[in-house]
């Protein structure tokens, strides 16, 4: 279903909130908006799980206002309670009635309608996550992925204009988790709601969000599309958090900067230290380039992944096939049109 609100669903402006001396959570800035998937990614520590029960009500704002359209949901000294919010949340440990059938589970929330309704839109709910046929089942008889399912459809049951969901895959095997994860962001998508997805995981965020916010130390460090994070970082920090990356000391001067594979451009940077940032994918050996030497190898099957110290700084490069041993030396290339540079 589609819901006719504004595009912006939910917006979260330079809200904070401390505990004691520790501040979780500065100045963060956040949109949600209809039919897209953001994906809220952070180290623990981060504050991004301390934001997500900012936006659901569970805890008041120190500053800031938080708000759905024009209406205040939060600002200090005031917060709507979570089931006035028309947004549903779903719990890292899906926090199902074991005493409940899953019929029982997702209808929970309903109990001012009658009897009737409640089942009518439990088991639509249920049919929209493919459970339809588990719904006399206790919860235990369910697997990880069904749970979460089931959460889901007790958040979808009240159509809530947002989606709020805490580290939903963190639970789940390995093997399972991939199958699972699509089910869910396709169901996510059918709704057309907006929604938050928290998470640690860089793969999984590039993979499932349309938008990406990252945090670190409690701060909103960068947000945009993923492609776009992953290939523009706005800092270090940033590009550390969406995967390994390679940081190279560098001097900026009149927009470019003198790298060992000639010179990069940096516009809009001011003139003094930076760094250098390419991730592993976008070094290789090759016949032209620095010369480094071969501190570890390991064969990952189509590549192999390479340590090499260039001048005293360490290096991680892929390259095709079997690699070098260690303590050859060996020449690296850069694809210098895939870097980019930050400032310190």
């Amino acid at each position: 279903m589609t819901h006719p609100l504004n595009p912006a669903v939910l917006t979260v402006e330079a809200v904070s909130r401390a505990y004691g001396a520790r501040r979780a959570v500065v100045e963060a800035d956040l949109t949600l908006e209809a039919g897209q998937i953001t994906c809220l990614l952070g180290p623990s520590g981060s504050g991004k799980s301390t934001l997500l029960r900012l936006i659901a009500g569970l805890e008041p704002v120190d500053a800031g206002v938080i708000r759905a359209g024009e209406e205040i949901l939060s600002r200090p000294g005031q917060t709507v309670a979570p089931e006035r919010r028309g947004t549903g949340l779903v719990f890292q440990d899906y926090a199902l009635f074991p005493h409940l059938t899953v019929l029982d589970n997702v209808r929970f929330g309903l109990t001012a309608l009658p009897r009737d309704e409640q089942r009518a839109r439990a088991m639509a709910a249920l049919e929209r996550v493919g459970l339809a046929d588990r719904a006399r089942d206790w919860p235990h008889a369910l697997s990880g992925g069904e749970q979460q399912r089931v959460a889901l459809a007790r958040s979808l049951v009240r159509e809530p204009a947002a989606i709020l969901l805490d580290e939903p895959f963190s639970g789940l095997d390995a093997h399972l988790k991939a199958g699972v994860r699509d089910d869910l962001t396709a169901a996510l998508r059918a709704e057309g709601a907006a929604v938050l997805i928290v998470t640690h995981d860089a793969a999984e965020a590039l993979m499932i969000a349309d938008r990406l916010v990252l945090m670190d130390a409690g701060r909103v460090i960068q947000s945009g599309e993923p492609a776009e994070c992953f290939e523009r970082p706005a800092s270090l920090a940033a590009a550390r958090l969406l995967g390994e990356v390679n940081a190279l000391p560098v001097a900026v001067g009149r927009g470019a900067a003198e790298t060992p594979w000639g010179t990069a451009p940096a516009p809009g940077l001011a003139d003094g230290p930076a760094w250098l940032l390419l991730r592993p994918q976008d070094l290789t050996v090759g016949a032209e380039g620095p010369e480094a030497a071969v501190t570890t190898c390991r064969f990952g099957g189509r590549f192999s992944e390479i340590g090499a110290d260039l001048g005293g700084q360490a290096l991680h490069l892929h390259t095709p096939g079997v690699g070098p041993r260690p303590g050859e030396t060996v020449r690296v290339r850069a694809d210098l049109a895939r870097a980019c540079i930050v400032a310190e």
